[in-house]
């Protein structure tokens, strides 16, 4: 079955020919950072209006580089949540008018359970469309059985869950207050690091020393609340309060590298504190993990130093916010017999994605 899949969730417009849920046989995203640069940020308005010019040529060249044209295709699917209303709309009107034009099926897809699909997906003869296999840390289950702990970390969301199925999950932890993608981006915007953050923190941290700056870890210890993670106060205690947690005897001028070193350990032992904790309770030893802060390459190598973690991560290029991830799980819904009115719409939210400490 081949499925075009398109993702317009924030600021890249994406689509992608995906076959038999697996296979990708195109991937494209166009990305906005240019016009979203100036602001550190992505700005809702400009996105919107960059999907709507965009969309139309970025599904003509998904076609193109897989060799299909609009008669190939037997199901379309779009994101429809959560993320910005106005850009997820123009992705999710133009994949309902494509399917009602071929008389094709139509899904609305979650792009939280789209990225945590993203570990499964392989590019033509079982490799990804630059060549290698999925990345992983230990050992690889080829067609990753169900159960696995999910961890999806982007600019919008953390989250960490029990994944018994593509569309059944259980949320043990989620952060109570900023994710850590939107943490990384606030601290860069702070220090004057380029935008996006995450991927020039990454690349200050390997020319920094981590020991610099020992930042303070959020206690969430109530309850529940034992596998969420808290991102305000570290990004506080970076930006607004340093010099409070400098260690003795590393007087000295402040290094931007070192702060962000330093900011980006103290990030990832947050998760992995809770991640640890989420495979102890539940048992389970295999953690896939998705969304554009699992290319962090500290968070990889971290968890590579795990030996009993069987840690999958997707290709680089499928960590960020692409059609494929939306194609693939597309066609295990089709398969079910499933299908979205299309009288379907966009929601901005989830609400089991997030949930305040009490």
């Amino acid at each position: 079955m081949i499925v075009l899949g398109i993702e317009s969730s924030c600021d890249e417009c994406a689509a992608a020919i995906v076959e038999d849920g697996k296979t990708i046989l195109s991937n494209i995203v166009a990305t906005q950072i240019p016009f979203h640069r100036e602001f550190s940020g992505v700005v809702p308005e400009i996105a919107s209006r960059k999907h709507t010019e965009w969309i139309y040529g970025v599904v003509e060249e998904a076609l193109s580089r897989a060799g299909k044209t609009p008669r190939d295709i037997d199901g379309v699917a779009a994101t429809a949540r959560p993320g910005l209303l106005g850009s997820l709309l123009v992705g999710l009107t133009f994949a309902k008018a494509f399917a009602w034009a071929r008389r094709v099926p139509f899904i609305a897809c979650d792009h939280i359970l789209a990225h945590l699909y993203a570990a499964r997906l392989l590019g033509k003869n079982g490799k990804n469309e630059k060549g290698g296999k999925n990345e992983k840390c230990g050992e690889n289950e080829k067609n990753l059985p169900y159960p696995y702990i999910g961890l999806l970390v982007s600019g919008g969301h953390t989250i960490i869950c029990r994944v018994d199925d593509f569309d059944s999950v259980e949320v043990l932890g989620t952060t109570i207050d900023d994710a850590v993608g939107e943490a990384f981006d606030k601290v860069a915007k702070h220090y004057g690091l380029a935008y996006p953050g995450g991927v020039y923190i990454d690349e200050a941290a390997k020319h920094g020393d981590d020991g610099v700056f020992a930042f303070p870890m959020p206690k969430l210890h109530k309850g529940a609340h034992l596998c969420d993670v808290s991102y305000s106060g570290l990004k506080t205690a970076v930006v607004n309060q340093l010099e409070q947690f400098r260690k003795k005897g590393r007087a000295g001028e402040i290094n931007p590298c070192d702060i962000a070193a330093s900011f980006q350990k103290t990030a990832v032992e947050i998760l992995l504190r809770a991640l640890l904790r989420a495979s102890r309770g539940s048992g389970i030893n295999t953690i896939v993990s998705g969304g554009g802060v699992a290319a962090n390459s500290y968070l990889r190598s971290r968890l590579a130093q795990y030996a009993g973690l069987n840690c999958i991560f997707p290709p680089l290029e499928l960590c960020g916010d692409n059609g494929a991830m939306v194609a693939g799980i597309a066609y295990q819904y089709f398969m079910r017999g499933d299908k979205s009115p299309f009288s379907a719409t966009a929601s901005a939210r989830v609400k089991e994605f997030k949930r305040r400490y009490p």
